[in-house]
């Protein structure tokens, strides 16, 4: 399973590729909205990972424009933000999200999430 996690902070993004990794996923990692866009249009993810808050396209905006990507539409997102969920929640992009998951992340949790969205699209796929 290949997922593409999204974060201008570069020890979030180790610690949760090499979380990630250790269990058997392929990462990819970009450092911002744009460059995660760029990556998600060259090749297939089955999760997005996506940070809120980030310089030069942020992850609502992200998450909008992956949605309206019929390539990447299909793809999970979980959304991670060190707001509260309930400001996330305002958001007009929050339908767009998959799950979301507030920083710093329980390690437990998340892998919970990661497999739970992933199981889901295994699902997809099967059928």
């Amino acid at each position: 399973m290949n997922i593409l996690v999204i974060d201008d902070n570069k020890s979030v993004r180790e610690n949760i590729s090499k979380l990630l990794t250790s269990v058997g996923y392929t990462i990819t990692t970009a450092v911002n909205g744009l460059d995660g866009f760029e990556k998600a249009q060259k090749e297939s993810f089955h999760l997005y990972i996506i940070d809120h808050l980030m310089p030069l396209m942020n992850g609502a905006t992200l998450t909008k424009n992956l949605k309206q990507t019929p390539f990447c539409a299909p793809t999970p997102v979980l959304f991670m933000t060190t707001q509260n969920k309930q400001s996330v929640e305002n958001l007009p992009e929050f339908n767009l999200f998959s799950n979301v998951v507030t920083k710093p992340v329980n390690e437990t949790k998340f892998m919970s999430t990661v497999k739970c969205l992933l199981g889901n699209v295994r699902t997809k796929i099967a059928l």
